[in-house]
């Protein structure tokens, strides 16, 4: 591995006031070194990287110029923020990122007054940087006052639909407001960067209202081979959604673009924004993901995330692989139905890659959509792309299902229409934490009439939900699965539908039944072995369907066991809620059924690995075995039923 950088600069800054007094040129270094330590911290640890890189210069410039934290600088997606945590008194923690009872990937209230606000979620910073500046002038926060709220909105967060909502709100109300647009997207001309130059230096001295008539002329000023390209250049921004005209429209002023890597103009132009800004200032900065470290730079995601790697190579260290993800056998079975059926098509919000759907899109192109970040137009599309007679797949993790559930019930459920739903990252994922746990999908799909609600015990029962859901057409349907591995059980090579609301009964017992739902389904066979060591052998079910509910196999469990016990990756008022439901209803617990729900705990639980997320939440082997004894009043020191 490389040695420690050297990085003088920035080992005098605890905090950013201590760069008060850098110079420019100072300034310029210390990005530098900013960058070589992001780059030697997270290759200790991996972690979000590409989009942290590309923000090295902002974020320096953002904390020379502005005095956080009074000032409230808002990352979005926060994922960028690993920079800024390096700046604001959290260097020495870098090397506890995303791991058990260390720093947030995210920005994190609670972890610092520097993070005036979280966005693990995209799309959010302008809502809440213009709910700051409202707070502000209506005198919010006395003790301390609020300053100037500036969002940072970048790595593709501007497609999000939420993010003009509160564009066109802030254009409205004509806050003081600083939103700068971290484009690290858009491929940009070289004639961009002289244009982009030449407008910079106005910025910093010339008066806001004198701008636009000087940049009129500034094609003319240009070399003569320049001119036809900012001409082009011009038009391009003039009449596309990420140009000026835009932003214009909707009541900011629109500064670039400016180069988001030279910190003379990024510098020039935050001063001047903070000193002549009235109202909703937009700047617009091109930056490259992954900037100043060639592997990412080169990388097809501009170096997204990473494990941990080696800083020189950029090579990273590999875990050795058991079985197959729980993604690639989705997406492996969903390539084989649509071989057979061209109605199948598949949609993701944003995320082909981690939902798998890379493959797919490679090989189908005309089939496969890629909305960006817009779950709720992903839904809506979906619906209506069934209503059309397609059979749409709409592969979207569980944690951003969550935007897009009016739609879930407003255009496919009230419409009885058949949407696929591939809930990818089901229960809880560890290192991302509590801002990308699937805990909630079970309870908010199952409480919709006409929803078929399946969980995969294993890789092999995810590639019959796969087929179930490609085959069923009577009305929405869902299937989730975890982040990870497989089991590493067989995968068969034709995988049959299956019954719609029939689980299966695993393990015959007697006493205590536990019912499953989901991958804890292996936990809960590690923890019969524990107990039949003891003498107790529990019936095991794997429920499959949340719903339809096996009215059946639930009621024969009931009626021939003293216990039931239920199991399942998800919040309270889940699966379990509704075996209680149909218990009570069928009056199956009058005779003294004793009756128990093992759900997730109701707490968000931070960054760990999953195995250690899943003890916190109670969900390990030893819990169940400790449930069933207390259930069968079995002591157990330290437990409780």
């Amino acid at each position: 591995m490389a040695d420690v950088p050297k990085t003088p600069l920035l080992d005098q800054v605890q905090t950013p006031a201590d760069m008060v007094g850098m110079s420019d040129v100072q300034l310029a270094q210390l990005a530098d070194e900013l960058r070589a330590e992001t780059i030697h911290s997270v290759s200790q640890t991996g972690g979000h990287f590409g989009a942290g890189l590309g923000v090295v210069e902002m974020t320096v410039a953002l904390h020379a110029v502005f005095d956080a934290p009074k000032d409230k600088i808002i990352w979005d997606v926060s994922h960028q923020c690993y920079p800024h945590k390096i700046l604001t008194g959290r260097r020495d923690r870098m090397k506890t990122i995303r791991q058990q009872d260390g720093l947030s990937g995210f920005t994190k209230r609670s972890e610092s007054p520097f993070d005036p606000f979280g966005a693990a979620h995209s799309s959010t910073s302008i809502s809440a940087a213009l709910g700051f500046a409202v707070a502000r002038d209506l005198g919010g926060a006395p003790e301390t006052g609020i300053g100037d709220a500036i969002a940072i909105i970048g790595d593709g967060a501007i497609s999000g639909g939420m993010a003009y909502e509160a564009l066109n709100n802030a254009g409205h109300l004509g806050k003081r407001l600083i939103v700068i647009l971290n484009d690290n997207e858009m491929s940009i001309a070289p004639p961009v960067g002289a244009m982009s130059s030449y407008l910079s230096r106005l910025y910093a001295g010339d008066p806001f209202q004198e701008l636009k008539s000087a940049a009129k002329g500034a094609v003319s000023l240009l070399p003569e081979p320049f001119r036809e390209g900012a001409k082009r250049a011009k038009d391009m921004v003039k009449h596309m959604t990420v140009g000026g005209t835009l932003f214009e429209e909707l009541g900011f002023s629109y500064l670039g673009p400016i180069d988001g890597h030279d910190m003379q103009q990024l510098l020039d132009v935050l001063r001047t924004v903070k000193d002549r800004a009235t109202g909703p200032i937009l700047i617009h900065a091109i930056t490259k993901k992954g900037k100043g470290y060639a592997p990412a730079e080169t990388a097809r995601d501009g170096g997204h995330a990473t494990g941990k790697f080696n800083p020189v190579t950029g090579e990273v260290a590999k875990a050795t692989s058991n079985a197959p993800s729980y993604t690639s056998v989705f997406s492996d079975a969903l390539m084989k139905h649509a071989a057979q059926d061209s109605r199948i098509c598949a949609v993701t919000a944003a995320m082909p890659d981690g939902t798998g759907l890379k493959a797919f899109m490679e090989r189908y192109t005309s089939r496969c959509f890629d909305v960006g970040i817009a779950e709720q137009h992903a839904v809506t599309f979906a619906a209506g792309l069934a209503a059309g007679g397609m059979r749409p797949f709409c592969a979207i993790y569980s944690t951003f299902l969550q935007r897009g559930y009016d739609q879930v019930v407003h255009d496919v459920a009230i419409q009885r229409l058949p949407v696929r739903f591939a809930i990818d990252r089901a229960g809880l994922v560890g290192a991302d934490g509590a801002t990308h746990a699937g805990s909630y999908d079970i309870g908010f799909m199952t409480n919709l009439p006409g929803m078929v609600v399946m969980a995969a015990a294993d890789e092999a029962e995810l590639t019959r939900m796969v087929a179930t859901a490609a085959a069923y057409d009577d009305g929405p349907i869902a299937f989730r699965f975890p982040r990870g591995e497989g089991v590493g059980v067989d995968i068969p090579a034709q995988a049959a539908p299956l019954e719609i609301g029939k689980g299966r009964i695993i393990k015959e017992g007697a006493r205590v039944a536990i019912l499953s739902f989901g991958t804890r389904l292996s936990e809960v066979m590690r923890a019969c072995e524990n107990l039949e060591a003891k003498g107790i052998t529990p019936t095991v079910a794997d429920a499959r369907f949340a719903k339809p509910l096996d009215r059946e196999m639930i009621l024969s469990l009931a009626a021939n066991h003293e216990a039931l016990i239920t199991v399942e990756e998800g919040a309270v008022g889940g699966f379990g809620s509704h075996v209680m439901q149909l218990l009570s209803d069928e009056g199956a617990m009058d005779a003294g059924l004793k009756v128990r729900s093992m759900v997730l705990p109701d707490t968000f639980i931070d960054q760990a690995s999953p195995a250690a997320m899943y003890q916190i939440a109670g969900l390990s082997a030893a819990d169940i075995e400790a449930k069933v004894l207390g259930v069968l009043d079995v002591a157990v020191v330290g437990k409780r039923a």
